[in-house]
Formats: structure tokens, C-alpha cells, sequence
């Protein structure tokens, strides 16, 4: 068709949009047309473009295997310290190295004259005085090298933490959240080291009016048995997130309450473990070794001896032993009932080999904790039991981990 201009005139079907005035040409622009046709009657929304938001977030970076596996070596680490630890306790070692010095005690002594100068410090302090008077150089070196290796093993505990933890930092292999857990671990190793002096040096203290054989607070003991169990946790469970996939679980009602159920038995696990610093500060295994009453009575007389009451709980041997033995009772029974429980769920293999070496544990444990009570604590049958507190509570653990949730 041509105008009176001498131009064709184009139909209007074949119409681009040109640069259209005013609101709608802006509103284009803004939406990025790239192209596209407006047409007369037809709402704008679908040809426009979402507004630029700036650049697209990227999802966090995936902590490496590696990092795993050091968390889970560290709990290995942690364990051995724990172990040790006892072993040092029942062997009465903890109060033969009357200073501490993070650098210089390193090296022990080498000649006559320095082990000597060492026994003579020993001499000054009350577990000496009271309890070891008759000791021999060679009886004491052994002790003396027992304190030691605890001590030197957690030097070792702390820079399995601190020196990967620096490497990982530097590489960029953490993101922002395990940054923080990791901080907070190493944090926890180096309170564990003054933590574990502070119990010492209250073994140490001269108590004129006690007649008592010297040993360390109870209260310090628990305390620093306590914040080991926490850092061996934390370390544990985080190793075992990062490693193990989760498992895609139907969230029925009967897992949920699974999932509750082995959390609160966890918890009961983690106090009867701390329970036993009482009992090892104590020496309340030393008192009623019989099983299941406590000599000729369920309950003994002198179970309340102590006032005001509350003091019973954590000074009277008696009653540190006698709840102890109420909570390793209910350990075992809330650990059976787990079992029992999920035997009507549907879980997968990985979980259920969880479940089924929890009650194994549990049940070893029981039986060693009955047989170093009858036999009177002997040091390798209460070394083994103190053990299989950690067993179970990384057992219990381990089935956390399986049943934890899929995040959506």
C-alpha cells in the first residue's frame, strides 16, 4: 500500500514496537524488553523481566571430608586423655607434680640430682606427708611418670585442635558456621588445660583440721571430667555430621518420638558419666561393694548423714555411690526401652547396627560396673569401666547423628 508521500505504508499486523513515549517506553526499559512485542490489550507482567537484585547468591561452600576426619581424630584424642586421666586418678599419680609450667615441665628430669630436687618438692605437700611417707625414689618416678604422660597428652590433645585448625582456616575449607564451632572447640581445649591444674593445685592445699587422706576437690573433678565429656561430644557429633549422609526418613509420630527418646537417654548416659567423677573423687567405690543392696539394706542408714541435706549429694560417699548406682540402673532400662521401641519403626541398616551396639554397650557396661564394685576396684577393671562410659556415650551418639532431621 503507498501513501501519498510516495512511501509504503505498512499493515498493522507487521508493527514492532518502536521506542514507545512516556510511562510505558520507561517501564520497558526497566523490564528489559530484549526484543520483545507489546501488543494493544495484552498485560505487560509477562513481558517484563524480574528486576535485577544484583548478583545471585551462591549456596555455602561444602566443608571437605578432611575436616571431618580430623574432628573425629581429635575425639579419638580426647578420649585417650579421658582415659588416661583415670588411669592416673586410680593409680593416685595426679599430685606428684606440685607446679605447673606449660613450657619448661616438658622435659623431664635426666640425672640423679634432678629427680632428687623433684622428690624433695614432693616432700613439701600434704599427700606426702599424710599418705606416702615411706615412699621410695623408684616408687615415685613411677607416679611421677604417670602425671606426666597426662599432662604431655594433652599438649599433644590441644595441638591436634589448634595447628589443622589454623591450616583449614587459611585454606578456606570452613565455612562460616563450622569457623565458629571450631573456635569455640579450640577454646574448650585450652580451658580443659588450666581447668586440669586448678583440680590439681586443690590436692595440694595444707588442710590443717583434715585428717583425710589428701586428694583432689570432688567438685574440680567433675568439672574437669565434665568439660572433656563436652569437648569429646561436640567434637564426635560434629565429625560424624559432616561424614555420614542423613538418611531420607519418613517424619511419622513414632520417629519423632524415637527421635526425643534417644535424645533424653543421651542426656541420661552423659549424667551417670559425670556421676563417676563423684564416685572417683570420692573413692566411693570402696564403700558397700555388694550388689544389689547396699550391705543388708536397699537403703543404707547413713544415706542422709551429712546437713543440711543437699550436701549428701556431692560429699557423702555413701549417697555419691548410691546414685550413681540409680543411674546407671536407669541408663541401662532407658536404653533397653530404646531398643524395644525401635524395633516397631522402619530404619535403615546404619541405624538400626546404632541402636543394636548402644544396647550392647550398655549392657557390657552394667556388668563392668557391678563386677569393679563386688571385686573392690581393682585399677584395670575400673580403668575398663571408665572406658565404657565413653563407648556408650559415643554409641548414643552415633544413633543421634542417624536419626537427626533432613533440613529442608
Amino acid at each position: 500500500m503507498v501513501t501519498p508521500g510516495g512511501g509504503r505504508k505498512r499493515s498493522p499486523r507487521f508493527r514492532h514496537a518502536a521506542p514507545l513515549p512516556g510511562s510505558l517506553g520507561m517501564l520497558r526499559a526497566l523490564c528489559g524488553g530484549g526484543g520483545r512485542f507489546f501488543r494493544p490489550g495484552l498485560s505487560l507482567v509477562p513481558l517484563c523481566r524480574p528486576p535485577c537484585r544484583g548478583p545471585p547468591q551462591r549456596p555455602a561452600p561444602a566443608v571437605p571430608p578432611a575436616v571431618g576426619r580430623w574432628l573425629l581424630a581429635c575425639s579419638g584424642a580426647v578420649a585417650g586423655a579421658v582415659v588416661l586421666g583415670g588411669v592416673t586418678r586410680l593409680t593416685e599419680s595426679g599430685l606428684s607434680m606440685v607446679d605447673w609450667h606449660l613450657v619448661k615441665e616438658m622435659k623431664p628430669p635426666r640425672t640423679q640430682q634432678e629427680w632428687e630436687a623433684e622428690f624433695q618438692k614432693y616432700q613439701q605437700f600434704p599427700e606426702f606427708k599424710i599418705l606416702n611417707h615411706d615412699m621410695t625414689l623408684t616408687e615415685f618416678k613411677f607416679i611421677w611418670y604417670m602425671e606426666y604422660s597426662h599432662r604431655m597428652w594433652g599438649r599433644v590433645v590441644g595441638l591436634a585442635y589448634i595447628l589443622p585448625a589454623a591450616y583449614f582456616w587459611r585454606k578456606g575449607w570452613l565455612s562460616r558456621p563450622m569457623k565458629g564451632r571450631v573456635l569455640a572447640l579450640c577454646g574448650l581445649v585450652c580451658f580443659q588445660g588450666l581447668l586440669g591444674w586448678y583440680m590439681v593445685k586443690s590436692g595440694l592445699e595444707e588442710k590443717p583440721d583434715s585428717y583425710d587422706i589428701p586428694r583432689v576437690s570432688q567438685y574440680r573433678l567433675a568439672a574437669h571430667l565434665g568439660s572433656a565429656l563436652v569437648l569429646y561430644s561436640a567434637s564426635l557429633w560434629t565429625g560424624l555430621s559432616l561424614l555420614l549422609p542423613r538418611h531420607q526418613l519418613h517424619e511419622t509420630r513414632q520417629l519423632l518420638q524415637l527421635r526425643h527418646f534417644a535424645h533424653g537417654t543421651t542426656a541420661l548416659i552423659f549424667l551417670t558419666a559425670l556421676s563417676g567423677a563423684f564416685v572417683a573423687g570420692l573413692d566411693a567405690g570402696l564403700v558397700y561393694n555388694s550388689f544389689p543392696k547396699m550391705g543388708e539394706r536397699w537403703i543404707p542408714d547413713d544415706l542422709f548423714a551429712f546437713s543440711p541435706t543437699l550436701r549428701n549429694i556431692f560429699e557423702n560417699p555413701t549417697t555419691v555411690q548410691f546414685d550413681h548406682r540409680i543411674l546407671g540402673v536407669a541408663s541401662v532400662t532407658a536404653v533397653t526401652a530404646l531398643y524395644l521401641f525401635s524395633r516397631r519403626i522402619s530404619l535403615p541398616h546404619r541405624t538400626r547396627m546404632a541402636v543394636t551396639s548402644l544396647l550392647a554397650v550398655a549392657w557390657v557396661q552394667v556388668c563392668l560396673g557391678i563386677s569393679t564394685l563386688l571385686l573392690y576396684v581393682p585399677t584395670p577393671l575400673a580403668a575398663t569401666h571408665q572406658s565404657g562410659s565413653l563407648a556408650l556415650l559415643s554409641a548414643a551418639l552415633w544413633l543421634m547423628s542417624e536419626l537427626r532431621r533432613v533440613p529442608k
